[in-house]
C-alpha cells in the first residue's frame, strides 16, 4: 500500500499546483516528479502477449490484438498497491496497448479472476426478465446504501443497463453491463461484465470506466469472450453430476449476484480507485496547458 499513498500525495500536491495562481518553479517541480514517478512505476511493469496460461491450467488467453497482458503477481501490485484495492485472488490483467495502469489517457483495463463456486446450471437462460431483474437490482441497490454509508462508502444508484445481459449457449459465455450513478460524481460509470462458465465455476472478466467508453467496449467485447476459454478437465461440457459441485443459482442468479462486493477491482474503485483513472487526466491535462499555453500537439 506504500506506493498508493506515495501516488495520492503526489497528486494532492500536483493538484495544489494546478490551482495556484502563477505557474512557479515548485510547480514545474510538482510536475516533473509526478512524470518521474510514473516512469518509474511503468518501468517495472512487464506486458505479455501471444498465449497465456491461467492459474494452475485453468484456463488460457490468447491475448487480443490491441491489448497486452500482465500477469496474477504484477496485477495484484496494480490493483493494491498503485489503486488501493484489497488484495485479491486475481489471475491477470488485460490494457488496451496505448495505456497504462496511471495513464493520463487512461480508458478502461479488464481484471480477470476466478469463482469456483460450482457448475452454474443454464437451463434458465432463456426463460430470464431481464426487465423485472433490473427492476429488483434496482431496489437491493437502495437497501445496499444503507450499509454502504454506515462503512464509508460513496452510494451509488444502478441507473440501468448499458448493454442489457446476453448469453451464448453454444460457447457458454455471458455479457452484460451496468450504469451506475456514484454519490458526488457528475459523469457516470460503466460496469461491464463479461463470464464464462466452466465445469467447477466460471471465468469472471470486469471492465470499469467512464459511461462514455461503452461504444469501445461494446467494439472490444467479442474479441475478448472468444480469446479465453476453460483447458481440458475444467470445461463446462465435462461436468460429472457424480462428484463436481453444482452452484446454488443460474445464469440469472449469476447476473444478479453481488459481483460489485466481490472485485476488488470495483470494490478500491467506490473508495479511492474512480479519483485514480478519472481525475488524473482531468487533473494531468490542466496542469499540462496552465504550464505550456496548450495539449500536446496532435501528429498526423
Amino acid at each position: 500500500m506504500k506506493r498508493f499513498f506515495i501516488l495520492m500525495t503526489l497528486l494532492n500536491f500536483f493538484n495544489l499546483a494546478v490551482q495556484a495562481e502563477d505557474t512557479t518553479e515548485v510547480n514545474i517541480n510538482a510536475y516533473l516528479d509526478y512524470l518521474a514517478y510514473i516512469d518509474s512505476v511503468e518501468q517495472t511493469l512487464e506486458y505479455q502477449q501471444g498465449k497465456v496460461v491461467l492459474g494452475d491450467d485453468l484456463a488460457t488467453i490468447i491475448i487480443p490484438k490491441g491489448f497486452k497482458y500482465l500477469n496474477a503477481e504484477q496485477s495484484n501490485y496494480v490493483l493494491t498497491e498503485l489503486w488501493g484495492n484489497p488484495p485479491s485472488d486475481v489471475l491477470g490483467m488485460l490494457f488496451p496497448d496505448s495505456i497504462s495502469p496511471l495513464s493520463d489517457n487512461f480508458t478502461y483495463a479488464i481484471e480477470i479472476s476466478y469463482s469456483e463456486d460450482g457448475y452454474v446450471d443454464d437451463e434458465d437462460a432463456q426463460d430470464i426478465n431481464y426487465t423485472e431483474l433490473l427492476e429488483e437490482l434496482q431496489k437491493d441497490t437502495e437497501q445496499e446504501n444503507v450499509q454502504r454509508k454506515i462503512e464509508g462508502y460513496e452510494t451509488y444508484k444502478l441507473i440501468g443497463w448499458a448493454q442489457a445481459p446476453y448469453y451464448d449457449a453454444e460457447s457458454k459465455k455471458l455479457h452484460w453491463a451496468k450504469e451506475l450513478k456514484f454519490e458526488g460524481t457528475e459523469v457516470n460509470t460503466l460496469n461491464y461484465n463479461f463470464r464464462v462458465l466452466g465445469r467447477k465455476g466460471y471465468l469472471v472478466l470486469n471492465a470499469i470506466g467512464d459511461i462514455d467508453i461503452l461504444p469501445l467496449v461494446n467494439e472490444d467485447a467479442d474479441k475478448i469472450l472468444t480469446s479465453i476459454s476453460f483447458n481440458e478437465g475444467n470445461k463446462y461440457s465435462e461436468f460429472n453430476p457424480e462428484i463436481d459441485k453444482v452452484a446454488a443459482y443460474g445464469v440469472g442468479g449469476l447476473v444478479a449476484g453481488k459481483v460489485l462486493a466481490k472485485t476488488g477491482l470495483l470494490a478500491g474503485l467506490l473508495k479511492f480507485g474512480k479519483f485514480i483513472f478519472f481525475g488524473i487526466a482531468g487533473l494531468f491535462a490542466a496542469f499540462r496547458k496552465k504550464i505550456f499555453g496548450g495539449g500536446r500537439s496532435e501528429q498526423a
